[in-house]
């Protein structure tokens, strides 16, 4: 006969209401939320593999055709934070109905820019209607998931934005090569529009959402709680170095390839992204990871393969370099999926705002490391867009051991209570 604990841990598991893997809800929010996430990235990223076309049209340095990408993230970087204090109020499922549907919008109207000006505005205004989706996904899935099965659901989440970033580069690369930039742009943005209604056919309705108040002074309680929590601003600062990294790296990672020894077509250049696929994997591997390594040890594997591969991608042969963005991506993926999960479990109170804030770190991140990768680019060539990866490298391991540092010094701290 089962021990009265077990009996209870059951009886408790069978009444908790929130979706567990197995069950056709959870197959169908994660089917939702990886259309969203696959559709989030593909727009927020459609211009990147298309940087040297667009400077050619346009007459524009790297640095400045950078700007179509950064001025996405950095928007969405500012406007994630209000968006997602809305969502506190209408809703995690309307407001990612809301950014998704605006965005696409957006997205058939950005192959008619005729100017690099406009161009850049009209991304702008994208990365800010995108704004809504990763904070409320996050807050959502946080709610609505078991929280065993919570890193499995983010990380599948986050495995959906690395297929999207890999099939909209993917597609804007070979149709930019046999019909122009600009078709490869409407391309991604029918994809995503495909992608949307997917997303609002399958995502179940939230179960487990209470709407609060739009409370400026109360909002910026939270804000000020969780930016004054040490471990959730370690936390915001991995993600926005790790982000920085990988926004330097694969927005000059083009120009390098386009030019000698490699000059290579757009077409082959857009299937480089075909690595992101390794993304995927490493994302979705990322709960298991913390398994067995701890979210320190993770992040520490996570940062080495990723500072392994900047070292490989200096080589002039291709095969080194390809083996590099392997490595780049990997880590990359699976510190993004240990930290914004930690976020998430991290957090009791406030959770869309301090997912908020990871994510506005994040895309920070994102936009400081394409305009600095390319600027350091445009110095010194791709060893200089790997410098930047490599400081901002050392940054995630000196945040890392301050942590482990701090989790020792607190461990030897008497307790008030024995004090």
């Amino acid at each position: 006969m089962p021990p009265a604990s077990t009996k209870a841990a059951a009886t408790t598991a069978s009444a908790d209401t929130r979706l567990a893997p197995g069950t056709p809800g959870h197959r169908r929010m994660s089917l939702a939320l990886f259309a969203a996430g696959l559709a989030t990235f593909a727009l927020l990223y459609s211009t990147q593999a298309l940087l040297p076309a667009i400077s050619a049209e346009f007459g524009a340095t790297a640095s400045a055709a950078s700007w179509t990408v950064s001025a996405a993230t950095g928007a969405l970087a500012l406007c994630v934070l209000p968006l997602s204090a809305l969502s506190e109020r209408f809703g995690r499922r309307a407001m990612m109905t809301a950014s998704l549907s605006v965005a696409v919008a957006v997205a058939l109207l950005v192959p008619f820019a005729p100017n690099l000006a406009s161009l850049i505005a009209l991304r702008a205004v994208q990365g800010a209607a995108l704004a809504g989706l990763p904070a409320s996904a996050m807050a959502y899935l946080a709610e609505e998931v078991r929280p065993r099965a919570l890193i499995g659901a983010i990380g599948l989440f986050v495995a959906g934005n690395s297929i999207g970033g890999m099939s909209g580069r993917l597609v804007t690369g070979w149709v930019s090569q046999l019909w122009g930039w600009r078709a490869g742009l409407a391309a991604v943005g029918l994809t995503s529009l495909v992608c949307a209604l997917v997303f609002r056919a399958l995502l179940p309705k939230a179960r487990h959402f209470t709407p609060g108040t739009l409370n400026p002074k109360s909002l910026a309680r939270t804000v000020r709680g969780h930016l004054s929590d040490p471990l959730l601003m370690r936390l915001y600062v991995i993600g926005a170095l790790f982000m920085t990294v990988f926004g330097a790296v694969y927005t000059v990672i083009g120009y390098r390839l386009v030019e000698a020894p490699f000059s290579l077509p757009q077409g082959v250049i857009g299937s480089i992204f075909l690595i992101y696929l390794v993304g995927t994997v490493s994302s979705a591997a990322a709960g298991k990871l913390v398994g067995r390594l701890g979210r320190r040890g993770a992040l520490y594997l996570a940062v080495s393969t990723t500072a392994a591969g900047l070292l490989f991608s200096l080589s002039d042969s291709l095969a080194p370099v390809l083996v590099g963005l392997v490595l780049i991506t990997a880590g990359f993926f699976a510190g993004h999926a240990v930290a914004s999960s930690s976020v998430s479990r991290t957090a009791k109170t406030g959770r869309a705002q301090a997912s908020a804030l990871y994510q506005s770190a994040y895309y920070l991140g994102s936009s400081a490391g394409g305009t600095l990768g390319a600027i350091a680019f445009h110095a010194g060539g791709w060893a200089g867009t790997v410098l930047i990866g490599l400081v901002a490298v050392l940054g995630v391991v000196s945040v890392t051991l301050y942590g482990s540092h701090s989790a020792r010094v607190a461990a030897r701290r008497p307790h008030p209570a024995t004090a």
